[in-house]
This record gives C-alpha cells, sequence and structure tokens, in this order.
C-alpha cells in the first residue's frame, strides 16, 4: 500500500540565501507578488544541501560519490542508492549513452518567508584587516531579512530503498527516513559567520494513501496585539479535505514549540487531541514509519 508523510514547517531564521548581487551589494534571493510585496525565500537545493551536509555529519552518509569522469560532475556510475542514502532519498542522474534517472523520493518546496522583506541593509567593511597595514576599508552592502519562513517535505515511503531490482530491508528504510527526522529536529544553515537554526517552531502534517503536499501554501501568518498567530481557516478547512473516502484531519497532526505563536489556545480549542509538542510530533511520524515498515 502506497503511504506517505508530509509535513509544513515554520521556522525563525535571517537572511537565509544570497544571489548574485550587483557591484558591492548582495541579495538576497527573493520574488515579488502581484500585491506589490516582496518576499525573501531559501531554495530548495539549499535545505537539500544542509540535510545533506548534516546527515554526512551526524549519520555518516556516505559524501564520496560523484566524480567528473565522464566530462560531467555527477553522481558515480558504479553507486547506488545501497551505498548511499542521499542517492535514495534526493534521486540522481547518471548521464551517458545509457543515462540512469531516479526521481526523487523526498520532495521539498523552497522555504518562503512569511514577511514581507522591506529593503533592509547592512553596511559592511574589512577596516579591521585594512587598519592593520594602513589601507582604506573595502565597503559593501548585504540585504538583510529576518523573518519566519515555511517549507514542506513529502516522502513517497513505497518507494523508499527501491530502485530497479535493488529493494533494501524493511529496516534500512525505516532507519532512513527515521534519520531524515532527527536531522529537521537540528537543521542549520552556515552562512556568513552566522550559524541560523532552521529547527522548527509550528510543523503540521502526517503520514497520508497519497503523496500530496497537503499544506504548502496554507500558513499564513496575522499580527495580533499579542504577537504573530497562525490562521486556522486555511488549516482547517484543507483539514475537511477528503481523499479516498478519508478526511485528511484523521491523519493529521500539529506541533508547537510553546510561547511562539499568539494563538496557540485557539488551535487547542479547534483540534484538541491532535495538538502536540514539537518532540511529540516526531514521536508520532516516527511511531508511523515503524508501523508502516513492520519495525
Amino acid at each position: 500500500m502506497t503511504k506517505a508523510l508530509s509535513m509544513t514547517v515554520v521556522f525563525q531564521a535571517n537572511s537565509l540565501n544570497y544571489g548574485e548581487g550587483i557591484a558591492n551589494i548582495s541579495e538576497l534571493k527573493k520574488f515579488h507578488r502581484g500585491n506589490g510585496e516582496v518576499y525573501t525565500y531559501a531554495s530548495r537545493q539549499s535545505i537539500r544541501y544542509d540535510i545533506v551536509r548534516l546527515g554526512n555529519e551526524l549519520f555518516n552518509w556516505n559524501l564520496n560519490t560523484v566524480d567528473k569522469a565522464s566530462g560531467v560532475v555527477q553522481f558515480k556510475k558504479d553507486v547506488t542508492i545501497e551505498d548511499s542514502v542521499e542517492m535514495d532519498l534526493f534521486g540522481y542522474l547518471k548521464t551517458d549513452k545509457n543515462s540512469q534517472k531516479r526521481p526523487a523520493v523526498v520532495r521539498l518546496s523552497h522555504a518562503i518567508s512569511l514577511e514581507p522583506y522591506k529593503s533592509d541593509l547592512e553596511f559592511l567593511n574589512n577596516m579591521g584587516l585594512a587598519s592593520r597595514i594602513g589601507q582604506d576599508a573595502n565597503l559593501a552592502n548585504i540585504e538583510q531579512h529576518h523573518s519566519f519562513y515555511t517549507y514542506t517535505l513529502t516522502i513517497d515511503l513505497s518507494r523508499v530503498g527501491v530502485d530497479g531490482e535493488i529493494v533494501l530491508p524493511n529496516d534500512e528504510k525505516a532507519k532512513r527516513v527515521q534519520q531524515l527526522l532527527d536531522i529537521l529536529k537540528v537543521l542549520n544553515r552556515n552562512i556568513r559567520g552566522r550559524q541560523e537554526n532552521l529547527s522548527p517552531l509550528f510543523m503540521i502534517g502526517g503520514v497520508y494513501h497519497v503523496a500530496n503536499p497537503f499544506f504548502l501554501g496554507k500558513i499564513k501568518l496575522i499580527s495580533t496585539t499579542q504577537g504573530w498567530a497562525i490562521q486556522t481557516k486555511p488549516i482547517s478547512e484543507t483539514m475537511e479535505q477528503t481523499f479516498a473516502g478519508q478526511a485528511i484531519g484523521e491523519q493529521t497532526r500539529i506541533g508547537f514549540l510553546s510561547g511562539i505563536f499568539a494563538n496557540e489556545g485557539e488551535f487547542s480549542d479547534l483540534f484538541a487531541d491532535k495538538v502536540l509538542s514539537i518532540e511529540q510530533f516526531f514521536q508520532y511520524l516516527s511511531k508511523q514509519i515503524q508501523e508502516y515498515y513492520g519495525v
């Protein structure tokens, strides 16, 4: 039976992903909406990079999987998903006369800011170094944006550890998914001398009968006199949707880090026992994974 884990995460961070820039100005990756608002984002590729980096640091994921033997930097032709958790979860493309392709099992969205960018700039110089040798400092400006961000991750559990004739044992499949969940708990990003914490402040999702990012684009922030709040109406209406005769809300759980959002009580009133702590949310997903793989 096909089952998929899907969850949407909210975290808070500062200036996560820069683009090419102009002259001495480093520009954040951002996009404009039709109403004139500007939002910054961390690309899905940057999130994937940090997941794989932490996979190597925490769980010794094999990164010795790339070469340029064919003239293109790509995964080695003799390396399979048995050797690489990265290739198993995030797919690969090996170009040759007989190209090999594996679509990603783990699908990521960009991490998009929930607060609009207001053109804040930080002025920088290297006076500390230049003054040592009596030189004028070099000047630079970098765009800055501190915001809540949201991204969505979806995993087709039936495809983990399966690639052509290769079928890994169920305990190995479960272990790889569990490692990914553990990485998301402590996800961080090293950028421009900072280490930004991307660990969840709010989460919503579960294990469903279809690989679909149900809550992607459904997380909206509103400002109240008590602080930031997450709108409940888009969430509650999404949970009412049905698939295969079952409401999405039956499999959905919500995780909160206490004291961050002003309307925690509203969520508890609306969704009762579906509201958990962040750790309880991860434990719920872990139990669902173990049950699916029978380990």
